[in-house]
């Protein structure tokens, strides 16, 4: 078990995904899950209250409307889980902060920014002009 101190951030500085950073990256995962989840379960809460009980033609559009706006977002927040889990296994079998096409660094900016990134910023944009030329227009 690693002890992180409260205001612990990684740096340039230090070996690359050494024990500590591997451990701040972990807990801001398992942070970032807690909080979807919560989400989630507020979601599910609020759409199991009943059917929709209103009158008015508007009101009732209004209603399903928000309510479909509630499972799109409860939608992507389940991918992200997904994506969280897969990046915890990453850390797990020590992959974490690795891209997948090169193997090299991440980078701390960058998976601070998006810690369920799996590419680098180059290899990420290398994959992004590839599909922009294999998309049928």
């Amino acid at each position: 078990m690693i002890t992180l101190p409260e205001d612990y951030r990684p740096r340039e500085d230090e070996e690359f995904m050494n024990p500590m950073q591997v451990e701040y990256f972990r807990r801001k995962l398992l942070r970032w899950q807690e909080d979807l989840l919560k989400e989630a379960n507020g979601t599910l809460a609020s759409l199991s209250e009943g059917g929709i009980v209103e009158a008015d033609i508007t009101d009732r559009a209004s209603v399903e409307t928000d309510r479909a706006l509630e499972l799109r977002t409860r939608d992507r927040a389940r991918k992200l889980i997904s994506k969280i889990e897969q990046a915890l296994q990453r850390i797990e079998n020590g992959s974490y902060g690795y891209c997948e096409d090169t193997g090299e660094p991440i980078g701390l900016k960058r998976l601070e920014a998006r810690p369920i990134a799996t590419l680098s910023i180059e290899a990420q944009e290398r994959h992004e002009r590839m599909e922009r030329v294999h998309r049928d227009d």
